[in-house]
């Protein structure tokens, strides 16, 4: 008996269920299901990535090289260090700020050394403020835009391009590419979803309005298109009056110089839903015809340069009483470049010479026109470029 029972107990009787090989079994399954799933998601962004490459390309083909480069970090960037400049004390509120070919000066003492990126025209905060889109000045070689970022990464958007314009939110950015205009958006220092359209010779994007893209058929004459990216090839031209486009109010409406009698132009509250047909016009200032003004954010305020007597001045309008008579007050000299609207009833531009102008609606209102400063700290013979506050 006690032999037998031995010899049981020695002998291994087989399970009903074998939770080894069940296991075993699981995880064949389970790598064969994440495999799979991996193989597609790479072959999903494979896909996606050729067609994107693919479109770029077609988007910017011309003999030559491409002009639009993605994702090119200059990995000589070096970390950009700020500096206060001695004697100086930052104020609490915002600042207009200066961007003299490589430093980036505001008007509370801060400075910022740029890498070297040449002169440049334009300059906008990133929708995060982690750095800057800078758009290079007219060269040989066309224009350049690229992302400088505040850790010192340094990336080229664009190289070879004609005209190039940004939208306010600096997520969008339109450009001339010879025959062509194209609009792409501007995400994690990329261009995507270029869109192309064929326009005229000589054709010029001026600014954006919304998402769409108001282009200037021809610099020397009058008219203007809005093109909105996938909607259509360009149209010709509806309008044939507009002069120049000052900005937008808050109800989406435009504001503009446009041709009235022979040789006389007037302001022009326009509609963009109507082939920038006027709705409202004043026709009292003596307006120049360089295109540079500025309205306020609150839509109230225009800043355009133009005359009193034979005197050229920067001329504040209140477009609430545009009327058919409007009235204008010299603000300060003539403005050059952009200007930057810092509030509802504060503005600062730049003067011929370079020197930074601020204006107080409240002073010039009552007779005091503001006075240019000359900006300390911009390098001899630089020519800076005002930039929002930051």
């Amino acid at each position: 008996m006690r032999e037998t029972l031995s010899h049981q107990v020695a002998v291994a009787r087989p399970l009903g269920i074998d939770p080894a090989g069940q296991a075993i079994r699981r995880a064949n399954r389970i790598r064969r299901r994440r495999t799979a799933a991996g193989l597609a998601i790479a072959a999903v962004a494979t896909v996606l990535l050729s067609a994107g490459m693919a479109q770029l390309g077609a988007e910017t083909g011309r003999d030559g090289a491409p002009i639009v480069v993605i994702g090119d970090p200059d990995p000589s960037g070096r970390p950009i260090p700020t500096a206060s400049v001695p004697g100086t004390k930052p104020s609490p509120g915002p600042s207009a700020a200066l961007l003299g070919s490589e430093t980036l000066v505001s008007a509370d003492g801060r400075r910022l050394v740029l890498p070297d990126i040449g002169p440049a025209e334009h300059a906008q905060l990133l929708p995060d403020g982690g750095g800057w889109l800078v758009v290079s000045t007219q060269t040989t070689a066309g224009r350049s835009l690229r992302v400088l970022q505040n850790d010192g990464l340094a990336q080229v958007l664009l190289a070879g391009a004609g005209t190039i314009v940004l939208a306010p939110d600096s997520r969008q950015v339109a450009w001339r590419d010879g025959g062509d205009l194209l609009v792409a958006g501007v995400v994690g220092g990329q261009l995507i979803g270029a869109a192309r359209t064929a326009v005229p010779a000589g054709a010029v994007p001026i600014r954006f309005v919304g998402d769409s893209v108001l282009v200037r058929p021809d610099p020397a004459g009058a008219g203007h298109i809005l093109w909105r990216p996938g909607s259509g090839p360009l149209t010709e031209a509806v309008d044939q009056m507009t002069v120049n486009v000052y900005g937008g109010l808050p109800d989406g409406r435009l504001v503009g110089q446009i041709l009235t009698d022979p040789g006389r132009t007037c302001l022009a509250v326009l509609d963009p839903t109507r082939h920038l047909n006027p709705v409202e016009t004043g026709c009292g200032p003596d307006l120049s015809r360089d295109g540079v003004g500025g309205i306020s954010p609150d839509g109230r305020w225009l800043l355009v340069n133009g005359r009193i007597g034979k005197a050229s001045q920067a001329l504040l309008v209140d477009l609430r009483r545009l009327g058919p008579n409007p009235t204008a007050v010299a603000a300060g000299p003539p403005m050059t470049g952009a200007i930057v609207w810092i509030d509802e009833s504060h503005a600062s531009y730049l003067d011929a010479a370079g020197e930074l102008v601020r204006v107080d609606v409240g002073r010039v209102r009552a007779g005091e026109p503001a006075s240019p400063a000359a900006v300390s700290d911009v390098p001899a013979g630089d020519r800076p470029v005002l930039v929002a506050p930051f």
